[in-house]
């Protein structure tokens, strides 16, 4: 980085994952300067390995003097992680990450590291059931920074897909579906591993795979065991599928499908006739998309990257205006 970069340079966001960190350093404006990543993330390290890990990453883009704020969300923030940022309970106002921010202590001097808080969730009488999220808050303050005062359902798709109601910038309630997990899961460790291949949706035939899988999961949930069953047997019986690469990949898609599906189906009775806002990759939330679109539900994308920094940049701003700092 070069040394007029390192004078632009006014803080810096981090996004610390169970597996890596991202990091970006940010001037005055809001402008990214240069983007740096590892793959230590909290499963990789102890609490004393944070900094240097830290360092590693960043440490080029500070300068020779002065404290630079870092603001961190994700699992540095857990309990197994660096220092723990209690999770506040919801509802609450995407605006109070910034107050319940914890400041772990560093050796170097030039560090000013902020860990922002996870959402919980406790059961109630209605059926909304206990319920964790840590990083994807920072990402739907981030839609909130975007647009202030924001109601609506947000679908964060991922690992744990997370479902969000917003109501005028806060968080009533969520939900979350281990959705990616069991599609790994399945394609990994189970006897579909043999029949089922990783695709995108546009090699020959996948689409439509995806897409039937789908409704068919969303309209009968309860044979899900029985649709999962069946690509084994359309692997070994099917006389139309393409051989190969190609019809692994199909049965791949429909896995997706009837994974994905089945997450909607839990969701059919919340499904309004509003737009779903989706956040993340572009790739998942094409496919999430796809899928909403084929039970007859609007969708739109906020990039995942793009949230995470306009969430974070909320909690700097939210930070300076606590201490009365405006310039």
């Amino acid at each position: 980085m070069s040394e007029e970069v390192r004078k632009r340079l006014a803080w810096i966001a981090v996004d610390w994952g169970s597996s890596n960190l991202r990091a970006w350093a940010v001037d005055g404006r809001g402008e990214v300067l240069s983007r740096g990543s590892s793959d230590k993330g909290m499963l990789a390290l102890a609490a004393e390995g944070y900094e240097p890990a830290l360092l590693e990453t960043i440490g080029d883009w500070l300068p020779a003097s002065g404290r630079v704020p870092v603001w961190v969300c994700g699992m540095a923030g857990a309990r197994q992680g660096w220092q723990e940022a209690a999770y506040l309970p919801v509802p609450v106002g995407l605006g109070e990450l910034a107050k319940a921010a914890v400041a772990p202590v560093v050796n170097e001097p030039r560090l000013d590291v902020r860990l922002l808080p996870g959402l919980c969730q406790h059961a109630d009488p209605a059926g909304h059931g206990f319920d964790v999220m840590r990083g994807e808050e920072t990402q739907l303050a981030g839609l909130v920074a975007r647009e202030p005062g924001f109601s609506g359902m947000v679908c964060l798709p991922g690992t744990h897909a997370k479902w969000a109601w917003l109501e005028e910038g806060a968080v009533i309630r969520f939900a979350t579906h281990l959705t990616g997990e069991l599609y790994r899961l399945l394609a990994s460790q189970s006897v579909l591993k043999h029949s089922v291949a990783d695709a995108e949706l546009d090699a020959p035939g996948c689409r439509d795979a995806f897409v039937a899988a789908v409704r068919e999961a969303s309209a009968e949930p309860g044979r899900f065991g029985q649709q999962l069953f069946g690509l084994r047997a359309a692997d070994l019986l099917d006389d139309a599928l393409p051989r190969g690469v190609a019809r692994h990949a199909r049965l791949g898609a429909r896995l997706s499908g009837l994974t994905i599906g089945l997450e909607l189906a839990g969701m059919r009775h919340e499904l309004s006739g509003a737009a779903v806002t989706l956040i993340g990759s572009q790739a998942l939330c094409s496919r999430y998309a796809l899928a909403l679109e084929a039970l007859g539900h609007d969708s739109r994308r906020l990039d995942g990257e793009a949230a995470v920094l306009a969430g974070l940049g909320l909690a700097q701003a939210d930070q300076r205006r606590l201490q009365g700092d405006d310039s």
